[in-house]
């Protein structure tokens, strides 16, 4: 079983600006433990049953060796006395048994009481955690490693469970046990007892938590090992593909094997030390039990004490050795899921690049709406602009072409509308509404895409077109599907509609996957509409017959076209030529062509190349 521990250094966004990020900060157990206990306390009734049926069977199990003294005790009467014989010890008997009972009982009802607290505040922190990363800019998913995260998330969904099973069924028990157990020697015998106890107690404490806390190191190096082992595999597997176009088998093998390698090493480190640590508790445990034996033995010889006595402490002693025995581990676990779970703290509390504005209200459409970018300016990155000074309007229900070059910035226009990025110069408005003041929900509501790349759940054909509108009916997918052209071709498979696509719709060819996101923008059916290279992985033949079909669908919509197919556009009202994030040239085809420009120069060379 790995050991792992995580990292809690938190690092702040790049923000949009390009400011220098704030530095690293690093959060104590006490303060991950505060922002878990709102989580726990929302069950508050069930929390102070729990401890209370904890301390019920501590008292029972503290009754036990105290039971089993008098039994031994009782074993002393005459042969003769016969009631005495038979009746006293078979009274202890059962009131043994029903301690031994009881101690289970109350166990088992703590457990029943708090499982509800324990899985409700896992499932809301999940829940938390996976709303927070969508509402996270699109800068920190293009800047993540998809493994590595799932594994910090796992960690620390496993590490609440853990956290609470250890501390309220562990740490907690364990201490009511000891300071009953030290106050009973301490009464009913003398101070050496409780002394030596509570010595053996501080030097075994002591030393975990000395040794542990030297341990983190490499159980934290241990852990980053790990999620990135993990992340190499999923990475590779998830382009598996360009694996086999270039014949990379081994060369990932033995990156993955570098990897975990590296964790080998880690991992024996971290064993070694872990050795150390559990010879050095069993050590202290065995002088301490051997000198309240003694002890204890002594008083028997001397005959301050009975054997009943000593069976009393040897019941003691095995009784709190067995919860000894696995606080050290306890305390490595509780460390180790404080550390999880604060990595997910710190993933939730990372900042939103893109938030909306305090008191901002849903976008207001009562017409097909106007767009317009006003002398916008952008760049993912200060010392790289991509836009500058860009200035249109998109009239409502007209359409709007944008050509030109790779890397001119015309799929950047996309993302900004669609606010997945703050721009740092202009406006942009929808239905003349600044879309930084009303809520990006509300934007991205009013807005369809259909992108150039097109990424599709593992799911069923019928659940990513019906991914546009959740709830819509088989009769509307069928009617989108239709109208993108992709219906026979999934009425002609032996599943159709419940046809599985594959890990990012890998099952599909590049066509078939475009042909479904042009459905599911159509059942969408927004006021503003987006198509991005929309028929780029499409033939010839089935691109000309999907025109019509975006003709249709962009009938009454306002419609922004990004391509590179200069064909495609030929219709729209206006086309802009952009080069260098720059508008160079405006007009419709007819008069672009008379520039006898940029666009002119555009469509020689597309009409002379074969695939025109």
């Amino acid at each position: 079983m790995r050991s792992r521990a995580s990292t809690v250094e938190f690092t702040p966004p790049v923000p949009a600006n390009g400011a220098p990020a704030a530095p690293q900060r690093t959060r104590s157990d006490a303060d991950t433990l505060k922002k878990l206990f709102p989580y726990l306390w929302e069950y508050k009734w069930r929390v102070l049953a729990a401890l209370s049926f904890m301390v019920g069977a501590k008292l029972a199990n503290v009754g036990v060796p105290l039971l089993l003294k008098n039994l031994v005790d009782t074993m002393n009467v005459k042969a003769t006395d016969v009631q005495a014989v038979l009746v006293v010890p078979v009274a202890l008997l059962i009131g043994y048994g029903l301690l031994r009972l009881s101690t289970t009982l109350f166990a088992e009802l703590r457990e029943l009481v708090f499982a509800k607290a324990t899985e409700g505040a896992a499932r809301r922190i999940s829940l938390e955690v996976f709303r927070h990363l969508h509402a996270l800019s699109l800068r920190f998913h293009l800047e993540r490693q998809t493994g590595g995260m799932t594994r910090d998330i796992e960690r620390g969904t496993r590490g609440v469970h853990s956290l609470i099973s250890y501390s309220l069924y562990s740490i907690v028990p364990t201490l009511i046990e000891v300071t009953l157990v030290l106050v009973l020697l301490a009464v009913k015998f003398d101070a050496w007892f409780a002394g030596i106890t509570g010595i053996a107690l501080v030097f075994y404490i002591f030393f975990t938590v000395t040794v542990t806390e030297w341990r983190t190191q490499f159980r934290k190096t241990m852990n980053e090992l790990d999620s990135s082992a993990h992340s190499r595999a999923i990475d590779s597997l998830l382009n598996y593909e360009t694996v086999k176009y270039f014949n990379n088998e081994e060369f990932e093998a033995q990156r993955y094997d570098e990897n975990l390698k590296r964790y080998r090493k880690a991992a024996i480190k971290s064993q070694n030390t872990l050795s150390l640590l559990n010879t050095g508790q069993q050590l202290i445990i065995a002088i301490g039990l051997v000198a309240m034996l003694w002890r204890a033995t002594q008083g028997v010889v001397d005959g301050r004490m009975t054997l009943g006595d000593l069976v009393m402490v040897n019941a003691f002693m095995i009784q709190l050795y067995i919860p000894l025995g696995f606080l050290g581990v306890i305390y490595r676990e509780i460390k180790q899921s404080l550390t999880d779970l604060d990595k997910m703290f710190l993933l939730m509390e990372r900042e939103r690049e893109i938030a909306d504005m305090p008191g901002a209200q849903p976008l207001r459409i009562e017409f097909t709406p106007a767009v317009r970018f006003k002398d916008v300016s952008f760049a993912y990155d200060p010392a790289r602009p991509i836009l500058h000074g860009v200035s249109f309007d998109i009239p409502p229900g007209k359409t709007v072409a944008v050509v030109g070059s790779s890397g001119a910035g015309k799929s950047t226009l996309a993302r900004l509308l669609y606010r997945f990025y703050d721009i740092q110069q202009g406006q942009i408005t929808i239905a003349d509404q600044d879309i930084k003041q009303v809520t990006q929900a509300s934007v991205r509501q009013a807005i369809g895409i259909v992108p150039q790349d097109t990424v599709l759940f593992n799911d069923t054909v019928e659940y990513n077109i019906a991914y546009g509108k959740p709830g819509a009916t088989h009769a509307e997918v069928e009617e989108a599907a239709r109208s993108a052209r992709i219906h026979d071709f999934i009425a002609s498979t032996p599943q159709g509609y419940q046809t599985m696509v594959g890990e990012r719709g890998l099952k599909l060819s590049g066509g078939e996957k475009q042909r479904v996101a042009i459905a599911r923008t159509l059942l969408k059916n927004p006021p503003v509409v987006i198509f991005d290279e929309a028929t780029s992985a499409l033939d010839s033949a089935n691109e000309r017959a999907i025109q019509a079909e975006l003709r249709t669908a962009a009938q009454n919509k306002t419609t922004l076209v990004i391509a590179h197919r200069l064909s495609t556009v030929v219709d729209a009202h206006e086309i802009l030529v952009m080069d260098g994030g720059r508008i160079v040239e405006r007009g419709t085809h007819t008069q672009l062509l008379a520039m006898e420009g940029a666009y002119a120069r555009m469509w020689a060379l597309q009409q002379s190349s074969p695939d025109a």
